[in-house]
């Protein structure tokens, strides 16, 4: 292979569009990394910076179609992975969290393989042109194969399998890193104030009267006379936006200790062993933050943030998020130190992690035993009607369940006087998603009362905690 021809014609083919592809290459590390740790850009556009890898790809692909045949196979693969990460991310635009999942697990084995591929096709041509010594002596350059550990004999397929073995433990380690990156993540809430009063529910009583003739009893027309006018109360219950709901001193519905550029997100929680996405691909919790942000004022983001446990870790103590979302009905794996980080995250933090049992009475005896290793000192109570979850901005008369799994009753992990974690029983995912599984509107009603209510509590408490440890 003619080298010193392939090097001149890259410079040759390269020198224009070689800035622009800098560039791009620039602009496409920083969609990944805000996609992957940010969450700071809209998914469409993402979706719109993502899609110029297909320009930038087929330029490269044309270009270098009649060049050698090596140089042409590296452009393919270079292209395999902005088309990768643009096919994982489409997905999003429809909430097909499920399906992106599934796409950016497949990349990454075909990425596994096409660095092989690579890897293999390198080793065998520095192989081919390795000089062996002059002189007896032991070699340690996996090159050769007259390296003394491949032994006296199969020595190409022990090469074989040290390149298989060293690759394989590099693209792991690459995975690993590139898998575990957590950034810098911060949470702002949205700045305002209020108080925290309930949503006044106003029942108006309107007499409606049927109109009918008054007939003389004693007039020679006789015909059947109608019965005394009709009187009909009607009922109307009427929710009244009669208070600006917040915490704290501040223009608008928010809390004091906001910034103008925050939102209200809503941060599920990934896991091992489980469908930690239950209900997320049907618009769960993106329904429930809408329905946050049209009841109560408080701007939000336009997407929910599906996180790994560990990424807990990279936000600040005063910014971070006051509430994170956990959900399924499968299996709970989290480790020691997932557990670890929660238990940071909880008490350190002042977060709260808001748990809902997806469909399963198992799932419960689950979550109780990972909280046991969260909070081993805390015992789970009851936590009833009157407790301000359940009454703030929504007074609930009772709590709404979708499909009961065990009990009945909420629980809770209170320490120093603060609910920090919610336990509910029956699915209330469910009520949240697109058609709201066919349950009655009183139910899925409820269900977002209830959902706005823990975003809520979770929110004021920590501007409580934000405003009291100032400094």
């Amino acid at each position: 292979m003619d080298w010193p021809r392939i090097r001149e014609s890259l410079r040759h083919h390269a020198r224009r569009p070689v800035v622009l592809t800098g560039l791009y290459a620039g602009l496409w590390c920083l969609l990944w990394l805000d996609a992957r740790v940010g969450f700071m850009l809209a998914p469409l556009i993402q979706a719109a910076g993502f899609l110029t890898a297909i320009p930038v790809c087929y330029y490269w692909l044309r270009r270098w179609r009649n060049g050698p045949a090596v140089v042409y196979r590296a452009v393919q693969s270079a292209c395999y992975f902005p088309v990768w990460q643009l096919a994982a991310h489409l997905p999003l635009l429809v909430s097909a969290y499920e399906l992106a999942a599934l796409i950016s697990l497949a990349g990454t084995i075909g990425a596994f393989f096409l660095g092989l591929g690579w890897a293999v096709w390198w080793i065998d041509r520095e192989t081919k042109r390795a000089t062996p010594p002059a002189t007896p002596q032991r070699i340690w350059d996996p090159r050769q194969l007259v390296a003394w550990y491949f032994g006296r004999t199969s020595r190409k397929l022990r090469q074989s399998l040290f390149t298989l073995v060293t690759y394989s433990c590099l693209f792991g380690l690459v995975f690993l890193i590139l898998t575990r990156l957590t950034g810098c993540g911060i949470y702002e809430s949205p700045i305002g104030g209020g108080e925290e009063k309930q949503i006044r529910q106003i029942v108006r009583i309107q007499k409606v009267i049927n109109k009918k003739y008054v007939i003389n009893p004693y007039s020679s027309i006789l015909f059947n006379p109608p019965p005394i006018d009709d009187v009909k109360l009607e009922v109307l219950e009427v929710t009244e936006h009669l208070y600006k709901i917040g915490q704290g001193k501040g223009e608008g519905a928010g809390f004091s200790t906001g910034t103008t550029r925050g939102k209200v997100r809503f941060i599920r929680l990934k896991y091992d062993g489980g469908d930690w996405s239950q209900d997320m691909d049907r618009g769960s919790d993106l329904n429930l933050l809408t329905e946050y942000g049209v009841r109560l004022g408080h701007p939000v983001n336009d997407r929910p943030e599906p996180m790994e446990i560990g990424r807990l870790k990279s936000f600040p103590a005063r910014k971070s998020p006051p509430m994170v979302y956990m959900t399924g009905q499968q299996n709970i794996h989290v480790s020691d130190a997932e557990i670890n980080i929660l238990r940071t995250y909880l008490l350190d933090h002042h977060g709260m992690l808001f748990g809902d049992n997806g469909g399963s009475s198992g799932w419960e005896g689950q979550f109780v035993s990972m909280m046991r290793k969260v909070l081993p000192k805390v015992e789970p109570i009851s936590v009833y009607l009157d407790h301000p979850i359940h009454r703030v901005p929504y007074l609930l008369p009772r709590l709404p369940i979708v499909a009961p799994h065990g009990r009945s009753n909420a629980l809770g992990w209170v320490v120093d006087g603060r609910l920090v974690v919610y336990y509910h029983p029956g699915d209330i995912g469910d009520a949240w998603a697109d058609g709201h599984s066919g349950v009655p509107q009183e139910i899925w009603e409820s269900c977002y009362q209830l959902g706005t209510n823990v975003i809520y509590y979770a929110h004021a408490e920590y501007n409580k905690w934000l405003d009291a440890t100032a400094k």
